[in-house]
């Protein structure tokens, strides 16, 4: 009698905690899911340290992937027709934030959904672009950060015009597909008209356009190259920057990694902050603030590189004065 008890003891228990287990296993909270939505490659992205910064904006909030939030990856590719199905993705998986990288992202985002919160990390003016309705005040479900690319040209052309002065024509590689290309082209005719340059614009959405649009403009007489702040061309600086080189034209760019890649300069802010404060605000939102309560961030700081790889090879002398004001010199 005693032995059945115990047996009858055992196998109660038993089929007890079979009961309590999976209803344990469900009170176990389940990490929020961060969308992540970018224009170019899971290489480019991470080899820019652009995932990195993110991840580590979200540490310093508390939050680590893997731990106690999950990150979903969406990576277009350069191909700005796939965005929109990425954005939708994202929703109906569904995610607790969007974190977009692109203006082009951004706004399929903001069209996939009117209530998941979206945080964009841009290089152009979000209220012009129609993400938000004010910098101080964006209001609805979407905030970020800008480096306004777009608004640097005419220090960029200045700079370009301080390392070769005998350049008076000057070619501007655009992408007539991104949506600041006319306010660029606007702000680059004014800068050269005050610098008294003329300037030669060439579209280039595509990599065929890029080596077409460089012999044409060539042929037309130009010296030095500026290229136009754009996801696309961004993400084919290698190819630019080479073919550049083999026409022996100094090149302008916007980011360090497109100096590094070939180009003589580039001045603007520094993008990977600017998705390190993204990853601040998904975490700020994770907590349960309000992404139109959160202005949208601006660049504290801008840098100029100079890769004097390229500007030995180009035989251009580039004056010590420029060289000590220099954020970063690539030897």
């Amino acid at each position: 009698m005693a032995i059945y008890i115990r047996r009858r003891e055992f196998v109660g228990a038993l089929l007890g905690g079979a009961a309590v287990w999976p209803l344990a296993a469900r009170a176990q909270p389940t990490p929020p899911v961060i969308g992540f939505l970018y224009i170019g490659s899971e290489i480019q992205a991470r080899d820019r340290g652009l995932v990195t910064a993110f991840q580590r904006g979200l540490n310093e909030i508390g939050f680590v992937e893997g731990q106690n939030v999950a990150i979903e990856y969406r990576w277009a590719n350069g191909q700005y027709d796939r965005l929109s199905a990425l954005a939708a993705e994202l929703v109906q998986r569904p995610v607790a934030v969007i974190a977009t990288v692109n203006p082009f992202a951004s706004l399929a985002a903001k069209q996939a959904t009117k209530s998941i919160p979206i945080v964009f990390s841009i290089g152009s003016d979000p209220v012009k672009n129609g993400l938000v309705a004010s910098l101080s005040r964006p209001g609805g479900n979407i905030t970020g950060g800008t480096f306004f690319a777009n608004l640097l040209d005419t220090k960029r052309l200045s700079l370009l015009h301080q390392l070769v002065p005998n350049a008076k024509v000057v070619a501007v590689l655009i992408n007539p597909k991104n949506v600041d290309a006319q306010l660029e082209k606007r702000e680059t005719q004014e800068a050269a008209r005050a610098l008294g340059l003329k300037l030669i614009f060439a579209p280039a959405s595509s990599e065929p356009d890029i080596d077409e649009s460089l012999a044409r403009l060539v042929q037309q007489g130009a010296a030095a190259l500026h290229v136009a702040g754009d996801a696309f061309l961004s993400n084919h600086a290698d190819q630019i920057a080479q073919k550049a080189a083999r026409y022996r034209l100094p090149t302008s760019f916007i980011l360090r990694g497109e100096a590094a890649a070939g180009g003589l300069i580039s001045y603007g802010a520094n993008q990977t902050d600017t998705l390190r404060q993204a990853g601040n605000y998904v975490g700020r939102i994770l907590r349960g603030e309000k992404p139109g309560d959160l202005p949208v961030q601006l660049p504290t700081k801008f840098e100029l590189i100079i890769n004097m790889k390229t500007a030995k090879a180009l035989g251009i002398e580039v004056p010590m004065s420029m060289q000590m004001l220099a954020d970063e010199v690539i030897e």
